[in-house]
């Protein structure tokens, strides 16, 4: 009933906004993506350094070509709004990707928290929460955490 609501304002709002869309509902990397704009939008519009490493990083992790990701970042915003939930992400992403796959997500989740040098504790609790949902342990989590930052703290000295 929800899913017919929400479908029906999104077409009012943007007729077709579905039919238009590269990326479809079942595919890991839109999934993903949402996920990845979810965190750098907790705590505001996303700095110009959160998106070029989220530019980066979906090229990079993604095999992807700037235009296709542009194309993804565009489809997961969109459905990234639509969200009630991270559920609907992480359901799809555990059908769909092994569990190095899942780690390599909460590492790129992690990569986003660190790009602008502040972590909130809002950033954390959604990385937690997905990782959570994704099967991660706890421990896999704060290492992937821990050695992030290590390599984000790295990187500063050498910049």
């Amino acid at each position: 009933m929800l899913d017919k609501l929400r479908h029906f304002i999104a077409d009012v709002v943007s007729p077709s906004g579905h039919e238009t869309r590269s990326f479809g509902d079942g595919d890991y990397r839109l999934a993903a993506t949402a996920l990845l704009i979810h965190v750098i939008s907790l705590d505001g519009p996303p700095s110009e350094v959160e998106k070029k490493k989220l530019h980066t990083l979906l090229e990079t992790r993604f095999a992807l070509d700037p235009g296709t990701a542009d194309k993804l970042i565009a489809d997961a915003t969109l459905v990234e709004g639509e969200a009630v939930d991270l559920y609907h992400f992480t359901s799809v992403i555990m059908r769909s990707v092994d569990e190095v796959g899942r780690l390599r997500i909460i590492e790129m989740m992690w990569e986003l928290v660190y790009a602008d040098g502040n972590v909130s504790e809002f950033e954390d609790n959604i990385v937690w929460r997905a990782a959570d949902l994704l099967g991660i342990s706890s421990r896999d989590r704060v290492n992937l955490k821990r050695s992030v930052a290590d390599s984000q703290l790295t990187s500063d000295k050498t910049t």
